[in-house]
């Protein structure tokens, strides 16, 4: 399918969002714990999805959670347990930008993990998340895929755009060479961890447009309905004339120049 326009993707994607205002106040009124889970290999999209569905949201209960590599001492706790922190309380949605399951990915792809490690992580991934749903978090697991020739190009935009430089690193360098062991990971990974009571649901995001659209439809399709009742509001008018501001210690900064498109 080809690209999406920007008119188009936008228009899309505007329904999309009131719904997602719509849950988010379901959540809040509802005391739900909502937990979502992205993961997919480098380039794939991950932050866009996520920022997608930040878009409408408020930031106070919408948390982004994008953890740096293990500190040393969280290299010799419980594996889970730098994780349990940052897991949603009552009224709040959580987002996952990759998570535990970067012992299944990066770590056992780029040997920073060692099989016995893997083995025992992906055999006690089921039971963890069962007590998080069995809890009563309403956890959602998401894999973008993309294929090798889109994330060469992603690579290459990164590489030649200084504002994209910074999500380089040099471990991109050396996994680019391991696009066939991710992908063996990831099928190990989902033989393992993929049940009923935490599925994992693939999308493909090759068009990152459509990804995100099609993620979050889904995302949305598998809450309950979540359309409350507006509140009513009252909003009585102004008692005289709007103020204009009044400044006496300082003033405003002089507004920048712009270029202006005439039609």
């Amino acid at each position: 399918m080809r690209k999406l326009t920007g008119e188009e993707y936008e228009a899309n994607l505007k329904p999309l969002l009131r719904e997602l205002s719509d849950m988010a106040r379901w959540v809040a009124e509802t005391g739900q714990r909502v937990l979502v889970i992205f993961e997919g290999r480098d380039t794939a999209g991950k932050g866009g999805a996520i920022q997608a569905i930040q878009r409408p949201l408020n930031p106070r209960q919408c948390r982004v959670v994008a953890l740096s590599a293990p500190s040393e001492r969280e290299q010799k706790q419980w594996y889970f347990q730098r994780f349990v922190p940052h897991l949603p309380a009552e009224g709040e949605i959580v987002l996952f930008d990759r998570s535990w399951y970067n012992r299944a990915g990066v770590e056992q792809v780029m040997g920073y993990a060692t099989e016995a490690q893997v083995a025992k992580f992906l055999a006690e991934v089921p039971a963890f998340e069962r007590q998080l749903v069995d809890d009563g978090i309403l956890l959602f697991k998401y894999w973008l895929c993309c294929d090798q020739a889109k994330q060469e190009k992603r690579f290459r935009e990164r590489a030649e755009n200084p504002m994209k430089r910074w999500k380089l690193s040099p471990v991109d360098v050396e996994a680019r060479g391991r696009y066939a062991a991710y992908t063996a990971a990831r099928e190990r990974m989902l033989a393992a961890t993929h049940t009923e009571q935490a599925p994992w649901t693939l999308v493909d995001f090759n068009n990152q447009g459509l990804g995100r659209l099609t993620l979050i439809r889904d995302l949305l399709d598998k809450l309950p309905d979540t359309k409350l009742p507006e509140p009513e509001i009252d909003w009585p008018p102004l008692p005289g004339e709007p103020l204009v501001e009044q400044y006496g210690v300082l003033r405003p900064i002089p507004p920048v120049e712009v270029e202006l498109k005439l039609e």
